[in-house]
């Protein structure tokens, strides 16, 4: 088995090696890039193109190559673990938005590991340092500006009412496993929120004695014949397409809008919706156990912790887990102007997203209505 810290290098790359303890009490950071520089090229996984781009932009900076892939946080999980079993490593960093199988089945099994540059340290909130999260992603409820003035939903309830059955696009929540995550999130963290969303909706309490309310909304939803897709390019056209008569409601990532410039769609975003305006999910930043190229990934992991290196991802809306990057004041969804509004993902019961994804499903797949 290849070491992490001895694979393929050479000895003037072996003597720059920084190690993972020293890292964590400080970090030389032109030691670090002249490290990097004296290894093979890195490749990175992450589910956005954006990765290609960000990738380039590095190796502009340093002089490090790197190539930055396309891998949906599915792929990417089956990929990493199949490389380490079989000792050929191709993804030497993965960005990976499922928190809840890197926490469950990366991790544990010495599959990758996670760091966090010691400069960043005060920078990243104590609860996206260990895994370390680069960035936490939104899904928001949208809507056709071009038929409404405003946001035709106020509350999160009124999507299981008549007036919206098969009129709501959703992302199938067996196909994208950050949406059974929201649903057990819900539950754990936001379940009296929704009761109290229920209450503003119908004015009497919800019984929550036998049922969560997250359970009862799900049910009550899923029930209500929303349109699933395979993803948020269908529900970006389904609400935003222009030339619509009755276009459809719906939840999609924050970074679809812009398909308002790039394909003259029509999104707007529910600034008012109540509990929540969306919710979000972490995008972590792992790197193999077995890349040859330690210090050049670590760079990688440093670069993008930075304005610079995340830009053009926040410039979709991402959110940069340092706290000293803001979302850009043009950012198509306008979404920084409520990030108090969304629901945020707790990375503390992550193990426990992950075992009840499966309950999830099925619960979805029993009270789903076509």
């Amino acid at each position: 088995m290849k070491s992490l810290h001895t694979a393929g290098l050479g000895m003037a790359s072996m003597l720059a090696l920084l190690t993972t303890s020293a890292l964590a009490q400080s970090l030389d950071l032109d030691a670090l890039i002249a490290a990097a520089k004296a290894e093979p090229a890195i490749t990175i996984y992450d589910s956005t193109g954006k990765i290609i781009d960000m990738a380039a932009n590095f190796e502009a900076k340093y002089g490090v190559k790197a190539i930055g892939q396309k891998v949906s946080a599915n792929s990417q999980l089956e990929m990493i673990i199949r490389e380490s079993q079989a000792d050929n490593i191709i993804g030497d960093v993965a960005l990976i938005t499922d928190a809840p199988a890197a926490l469950a089945q990366l991790l544990p099994n010495g599959f990758v590991e996670s760091w966090l540059p010691a400069d960043m340290a005060d920078k990243i909130a104590p609860g996206f340092r260990d895994p370390l999260a680069i960035s936490t992603n939104a899904n928001v409820w949208a809507y056709n500006t071009e038929v409404h003035d405003s946001c035709p939903v106020s509350n999160i309830w009124q999507l299981t009412q008549p007036e919206w059955r098969a009129k709501v696009a959703f992302v199938d929540p067996l196909t994208k496993g950050t949406y059974t995550d929201w649903f057990n999130q819900m539950q754990d963290h936001g379940d009296a929120a929704l009761a109290a969303a229920y209450k503003a909706q119908f004015g009497s309490d919800l019984d929550t004695s036998s049922e969560s309310a997250t359970r009862q909304w799900i049910k009550a939803f899923g029930a209500n014949a929303p349109l699933v897709t395979d993803g948020d390019d269908p529900v970006s056209e389904a609400v935003g397409a222009p030339g619509q008569a009755e276009p459809f409601f719906g939840m999609l990532s924050s970074a679809k809008f812009r398909d308002n410039q790039d394909k003259g769609y029509k999104l707007g975003l529910c600034a008012d919706m109540t509990p929540w305006v969306g919710w979000t999910y972490t995008k972590l930043a792992l790197i193999s156990t077995k890349t040859d190229s330690p210090n050049a990934a670590r760079l990688f992991v440093h670069y993008i912790l930075t304005e610079e290196g995340i830009a053009p991802q926040v410039a979709d809306g991402k959110i940069s887990t340092n706290a000293d990057v803001g979302i850009p004041a043009d950012e198509p969804s306008g979404l920084a102007r409520h990030l108090d509004a969304l629901f945020p993902y707790d990375a503390t019961t992550g193990l426990d997203d992950w075992d009840a994804r499966q309950d999830w499903q099925d619960f979805w797949t029993v009270n789903y209505s076509k």
